[in-house]
């Protein structure tokens, strides 16, 4: 019987899975968020990376493994509002259909500065600027939107340009640190409360994450050229995250549940 992981097929998520390997009772899924975060509450996986806004919601059936998560502090170049006109004068944004996390931090954020714009779920990418003053991308879509603005690859992040033309790009999660200082928690790996995950697959998790963090040249190399980004961008996006869900995250994740007024259960799995 196959034990079943959820995984977003996005290059963030790479470095935990890239050297985890199917067969021996353990079977892959992959989909957008939130397709995980329905599959993990039905039942069809048994342990997935899940939104964390859909975790908190959701905590009194969903617990969390207590060391891992998909987190940043500052900027995360894959969650950005592309946007024609500036940040305060929006008002029709087109939102991913991928993620609730970062929908509910772009309301967060825009609300804490009086702005109230008309939001539309719509698929698509920066052609919707056409009929929106701004476009929600997350993930793969984000970044390699983002690459394919960039005119060239700065020397030093601290010259990367966040307006191209036309375009300017807000990252939300150096949004989000600009105003608490924390890092901000994107999914966290869960499983249904009742179902305590495997000791072994566990352990199988963190020595695929350990590997993939120690060989993060050879994953970035692979990411990068499935979304033809430049490899020395895949690697910089990729060790920008931390992985582990460490005290300043969980912090990062508590204020979060603060700030869109959901409980913040401090429990996981001692495991």
């Amino acid at each position: 019987m196959n034990y079943v992981l959820g995984v977003p097929r996005y290059a963030n998520t790479a470095p935990l899975y890239h050297f985890l390997q199917e067969g021996e009772g353990l079977r892959f899924r992959y989909g957008v968020p939130t397709e995980l975060n329905q599959w993990l509450l039905e039942g069809s996986v048994d342990l997935s990376l899940v939104s964390s806004y859909f975790y908190l919601a959701n905590a009194h059936r969903l617990k969390p493994l207590p060391d891992f998560s998909i987190a940043d502090l500052g900027p995360v170049y894959s969650v950005n509002l592309f946007h024609k006109v500036p940040w305060g004068q929006l008002k029709r944004i087109a939102l991913t259909t991928e993620s609730a996390t970062s929908v509910e931090l772009l309301r967060w954020l825009l609300e804490a500065e009086g702005i109230r714009p008309e939001y539309t779920p719509q698929a698509g990418g920066l052609e919707l600027l056409d009929d929106y003053d701004g476009v929600l991308l997350i993930g793969d879509r984000a970044i390699q939107t983002y690459a394919g603005l960039l005119p060239a690859l700065p020397e030093s992040v601290h010259r990367v340009p966040w307006q191209v033309g036309g375009v300017q790009v807000t990252d939300l999660s150096m949004k989000w640190y600009q105003r608490t200082r924390l890092p901000f928690v994107f999914a966290v790996w869960a499983t249904r409360k009742d179902e305590p995950p495997p000791p072994a697959v566990v352990r199988k998790l963190r020595a695929a994450r350990q590997k993939g963090l120690g060989n993060l040249e050879t994953v970035s190399q692979a990411e990068a050229r499935r979304l033809g980004v430049p490899q020395p961008l895949m690697q910089h996006y990729l060790w920008n995250f931390r992985y582990q869900l460490e005290a300043p995250d969980r912090l990062g994740l508590q204020a979060f549940a603060q700030a869109v007024g959901l409980a913040y259960p401090d429990d996981y799995w001692d495991i």
